[in-house]
C-alpha cells in the first residue's frame, strides 16, 4: 500500500497526516522529499499524525530517525502523535522510545513547540507495563 502525505499547518507547525504504509521502497523515498519539500519552504517544526499509517518498518522508522536529525538541524524539530500500539512495540524493541517526543493528540504534540504550554506525553512506560501484564515472564 502506498504512503499518502497529506499537508496541512496549525500554529505555524507543520502537520503531515501518514496514511497506509512508512516502509522500504517508494514509501520511503516519497516521505523524504516531503521532508525535502518542507525544509526548502523553511517548515522546520513538523508534527506527524500516526493514526492512518497502518505499518511502520524498521526502514520507515529509520526515515522518521532522519526527519528528526535534518528537522532539529534546521532547528525544528518533529513531534509524533496518535501512534498505534504497534508503532510504540517498534519503538520500544528497537530502544528508540526515547528518541522522538511522542505524544496522544494533535494538540499536545502543537503545544510541545511552545515552552510554557501544557503537554501530555504518551506515556511509553505505562504501554510496556501493560505488555508485561498480558505476557508475564515465567
Amino acid at each position: 500500500m502506498a504512503l499518502e502525505i497529506t499537508c496541512g499547518e496549525r500554529e505555524g507547525i507543520e502537520i503531515l497526516t501518514l496514511r497506509g504504509h512508512l516502509t522500504l521502497g517508494q514509501e520511503d523515498l516519497d516521505f523524504r522529499r516531503e521532508l525535502h519539500r518542507l525544509l526548502e519552504a523553511g517548515g522546520v517544526r513538523v508534527a506527524a499524525d500516526l493514526s492512518n499509517l497502518s505499518k511502520l518498518d524498521t526502514t520507515g522508522l529509520g526515515t522518521l530517525l532522519f526527519a528528526l536529525e535534518k528537522l532539529r538541524q534546521a532547528g525544528g524539530n518533529l513531534a509524533l502523535f496518535d501512534p498505534h500500539p504497534s508503532h510504540i512495540e517498534l519503538l520500544v524493541n528497537a530502544r528508540l522510545e526515547t528518541a522522538f517526543d511522542v505524544f496522544q493528540t494533535e494538540e499536545d504534540a502543537i503545544n510541545s513547540f511552545f515552552p510554557g504550554r501544557a503537554v501530555r506525553r504518551y506515556d511509553i512506560l505505562e504501554y510496556v507495563e501493560s505488555l508485561k501484564l498480558k505476557h508475564p515472564e515465567p
